[in-house]
C-alpha cells in the first residue's frame, strides 16, 4: 500500500471543503497540504537510500 496514494484524495478533500467554508484559509491550506506532500515524498517511498 502506498501511503502517499491513499492520504493524498483524503488530504485534498478536507481541504477543498475547508475552503469553502473559510476561505481566508486558501493560503495556510495549501502551504500544510505542500509540505505535508513534500514530506511524504522524501521520505515516506524510502527514496533516501546512500
Amino acid at each position: 500500500m502506498n501511503l502517499s496514494n491513499s492520504l493524498s484524495p483524503l488530504i485534498s478533500l478536507i481541504a477543498g471543503i475547508l475552503i469553502l467554508v473559510i476561505p481566508r484559509l486558501l493560503n495556510y491550506i495549501v502551504a500544510i497540504y505542500l509540505i505535508i506532500i513534500g514530506l511524504i515524498g522524501l521520505f515516506g517511498s524510502g527514496s533516501l537510500r546512500l
